[in-house]
């Protein structure tokens, strides 16, 4: 799974939407994920009606609301992450490393990566949650160094053309 088409897609864009699609398919209870950048624009998404261009994306059948739309995942992340950055600094407390909703009917997970960059997860409610932070950390780890201002960009226009 892919967030966008790969064709034309440097090898660093390629590695990340890889490591985003075998974080939704290997980790139970992920519904959805998305990298926001620091400015709110998503980077990369696990959305289905986000991966296809043209008519394929029109057809596209999901749920409504978060459940399904990473553009509101990723909405949600981006306002998550400006609260508890505002918070963390009216309180003195360093740098967010990772916030977690728990909800009724599921949970949503941010946590920053080293660009200032943040990936979402919205999971479903019986999630081991040690396990959805875990392969986070594993993603943030191994996608920091690679979302240089050239790939976020490269990222940033393949999302645009899918739209």
């Amino acid at each position: 799974m892919t967030a966008t088409g790969t064709f034309g897609l440097s090898t660093e864009a390629r590695n990340l939407q890889w490591l985003l699609g075998n974080l939704v398919e290997e980790v139970p209870g992920v519904r959805s994920v998305a990298v926001v950048s620091s400015d709110g624009l998503m980077l990369l998404s696990s959305d289905p009606a986000t991966q296809q261009a043209g008519a394929a994306a029109a057809d596209a059948v999901r749920p409504e609301g978060p459940r399904g739309s990473s553009a509101d995942l990723a909405t949600i992340v981006s306002g998550i992450g400006s609260l508890t950055i505002g918070a963390a600094r009216l309180m003195d407390g360093g740098g967010v490393k990772q916030t977690m909703v728990a909800m009724e009917d599921g949970s949503v997970f941010v946590m920053s990566i080293s660009d200032g960059s943040l990936l979402g997860v919205h999971a479903t409610p019986d999630c081991d949650m040690s396990v959805v932070a875990y392969h986070m950390a594993l993603f943030v780890g191994r996608a920091g160094h690679v979302l240089t201002p050239e790939v976020r960009s490269e990222l940033r226009k393949s999302m645009e053309s899918t739209q």
